[in-house]
């Protein structure tokens, strides 16, 4: 288990704590963006065993947010045991890698996953196509990536581990829209509340996320 750590700056105050999981099929470079996001590095890496651990503070101007990230491996043999990990999670980046279009559909079957364990809009989903830098072996396009989004009402964003392309704004893009609904539920900066993200003012009734 890795884990990295990013500490607030000077003066400010209490972060909010918010639990976040990566998915998505083997070598789709979910661990490489977590690295990149919260080390600036990049490297080649092995398969992730289980789960990987790491913190990073986000700074958002008035408020802070620190995002305990979740890498789950991605091999079919861990897929059940991934579930284990969607617990208690307020936010969730669905990674394919855009040359490979069985890790398209893949992260569609690890939404429909997502969409059983939670009530609509109770966590904030972002589809996110990695290897942005491979488009001369892409298999999927941004439309297709984005129209997918779309009709599911995820945030949706491609980005390149390798070349740190777009990915502190993905991962900026979920902290933000988790402070806002944060602030809209009236939650004050705790680790130990659980969002009711619910962007509509309808009830809870059970169906579908990200």
């Amino acid at each position: 288990m890795a884990q990295a750590d990013g500490a607030p700056g000077p003066g400010a105050g209490q972060p909010y704590v918010f639990k976040l999981v990566l998915l998505g099929s083997g070598s789709v470079g979910k661990s490489s963006l977590a690295l990149r996001f919260v080390r600036n590095d990049f490297r080649s890496i092995l398969p992730t065993v289980g789960c990987a651990f790491f913190t990073k503070v986000v700074d958002l101007g008035a408020a802070s947010l620190k995002l305990e990230i979740w890498d789950t491996a991605g091999q079919e043999k861990y897929h059940s045991v991934c579930h284990l990990y969607f617990r208690g999670a307020n936010a969730a980046l669905l990674v394919y890698d855009i040359t490979s279009k069985d890790s398209f559909r893949k992260a569609q079957q690890w939404l429909r996953d997502l969409e059983r364990e939670f009530l609509p809009g109770e966590v904030v989903v972002m589809l996110v196509g990695n290897k942005a830098d491979l488009s001369e072996e892409r298999e999927v396009t941004f439309e297709q990536g984005k129209e997918f989004a779309e009709t599911q009402r995820l945030l949706f964003m491609e980005t390149s581990a390798r070349l740190n392309h777009q990915v502190t704004e993905a991962f900026s893009a979920v902290a933000g829209e988790l402070l806002r609904r944060a602030e809209k539920e009236g939650q004050t900066p705790r680790g130990d509340a659980r969002l009711a993200l619910n962007p509509r003012p309808t009830g809870r009734a059970k169906c579908c996320a990200h």
